[in-house]
């Protein structure tokens, strides 16, 4: 059984998605149905923009989706590879949504630019942070960050794999987090250079305004069941899915649980899509047991049919 998988903010790279546009028409549309919906050369972004270009939280949004799903239609034409379940990493929960026809791409793409916006705008630029915790475990890492809040958030974001977990909330409250976590065996605790707290409640606010969004955009049944975020479970009823995006903004990012999910409903092969190879390092990590491969090139579509 086969797991998609989709990467979220941070696995963007210049020149992303560059050689597939140029050897598939495919892949070519999704970039040209991206300049279209969003009203500028996306394209130009992804394969000749700068890396300080592509940080910026409304480019890397649709920028990576698109990547994705380009990489997605080309998997889709040449492999006839189909997935039992599909899951995404934050923003990589749309490309996700997208691969199991619940989405259009046109609305994906022009969604994430604004939930990218909405999601900078939450927060005032330097008020906010985000730091990778390495070798503590969620458990002790939500009483840290119970003890260094003071009065101001911080709490654990993203629960990536066995012990790395990153915290976000208000500067000064991750910075005593940081500190608390060194003294309590944490092996590394490091700041993330990212533009604004994702994943707790800072970004209530942003939730709001994208729910407004949302309400404008239609969601199709659902082709295979997508694990959310929210709750790391599969759902397959489209009549939930803007309220787990919705929440989604604002909650943890369970991806741990969501590839155990997937493993014990019997994925034994999970294909990360999209920039990057950070999902497929998780997966491992999580599970030695299952395979793991990553395909955003000509490099690694070849490894699939090999």
């Amino acid at each position: 059984m086969i797991g998609f998988v989709f990467p979220g903010q941070g696995s963007q790279y210049a020149g992303m998605g560059k050689d597939l546009a140029d050897n598939f028409s495919v892949a070519k549309q999704i970039f040209e149905e991206a300049n279209d919906s969003l009203g500028f050369d996306l394209a130009a972004l992804c394969f000749g923009g700068s890396e300080e270009e592509l940080k910026l939280t409304t480019n890397t949004q649709p920028a990576i989706l698109t990547v994705s799903v380009a990489a997605l239609r080309v998997i889709e034409q040449e492999t006839g590879l189909a997935p039992a379940f599909a899951a995404g990493h934050s923003l990589g929960e749309y490309s996700a949504l997208v691969s199991a026809g619940a989405l259009s791409f046109a609305d994906a793409v022009r969604v994430v630019r604004k939930r990218g916006a909405f999601m900078q705008e939450a927060v005032p630029v330097g008020e906010g942070a985000m730091a990778a915790i390495l070798g503590l475990d969620g458990g002790p890492l939500e009483e840290i960050c119970r003890e260094a809040a003071q009065g101001k958030v911080v709490s654990p974001a993203n629960f990536n794999s066995p012990g790395q977990v990153v915290i976000a909330g208000h500067a000064e409250a991750v910075d005593r987090a940081i500190e608390l976590a060194k003294t309590r065996g944490a092996k590394r605790a490091l700041p993330l250079p990212v533009s604004a707290p994702f994943h707790c409640s800072l970004m209530v606010p942003a939730g709001e305004r994208l729910k407004e969004i949302l309400e404008g955009v239609v969601v199709n049944p659902l082709n295979i069941p997508v694990v959310s975020n929210v709750e790391a479970a599969p759902n397959a009823d489209a009549s939930r899915v803007k309220d787990l995006l919705v929440a989604q903004v604002s909650a943890p990012v369970r991806w741990e649980e969501s590839v155990r999910t997937m493993v014990g409903l019997g994925v034994k092969r999970f294909i990360e899509i999209g920039p990057g190879k950070v999902l497929a390092g998780l997966v491992k990590r999580i599970d030695k047991g299952v395979e793991a491969q990553s395909v955003s090139d000509m490099a690694g579509l070849k490894s699939l049919q090999a």
